[in-house]
C-alpha cells in the first residue's frame, strides 16, 4: 500500500478521535448523542465542529488519492501532497479546537489546495 493510501486510512480514523474529544469530560449521554453534543460549549463544541468538518472533507481527499493513482500521478508527488494534506488537517483541527480562526482558515485552504493540485496534475 502506498503512503498516499495510508494517509487515506489514517484520516478515516480522524473524525472519531475528534468526536471522542468532543464527548470527553463526562456528562455525555450516548442514548441521545446529538442533544448532548448540541449542548456542549467551548473547546468541546469546537472539537465537534472540527469532527464535522473532517467528515465533510474526507471524501474529496480519498477521491483525489484514488484518481491520482488511477491516472498515473507520480507516486512521490502524490505521497507528498497526501502527507501535506494530513498535516494540514491535523493543524486545522488543533486551530479549530484552540479557537485560532485565521490559522484554521489557512490550514483549510492549504488542504484544499492539496486536493485541487492532485486533480489539476492528472488533468
Amino acid at each position: 500500500m502506498t503512503i498516499a493510501y495510508w494517509c487515506v486510512l489514517v484520516l478515516l480514523f480522524f473524525p472519531p478521535v475528534l468526536g471522542a474529544l468532543a464527548k470527553s469530560g463526562g456528562g455525555f449521554d450516548n442514548s441521545r448523542p446529538r442533544e448532548c453534543l448540541a449542548a456542549t460549549t467551548g473547546w468541546r463544541k469546537r472539537a465537534d465542529w472540527a469532527q464535522q468538518n473532517a467528515l465533510e472533507n474526507f471524501a474529496p481527499f480519498a477521491a483525489a488519492v484514488i484518481i491520482g493513482h488511477q491516472l498515473g500521478l507520480a507516486q512521490g508527488t502524490l505521497n507528498m501532497l497526501a502527507l501535506a494534506y494530513v498535516a494540514l488537517r491535523v493543524l486545522h483541527a488543533v486551530f479549530y479546537i484552540t479557537n485560532l480562526a485565521a490559522l484554521r482558515s489557512l490550514a483549510y485552504i492549504g488542504g484544499l489546495a492539496c486536493i485541487i493540485a492532485i486533480f489539476v496534475m492528472v488533468a
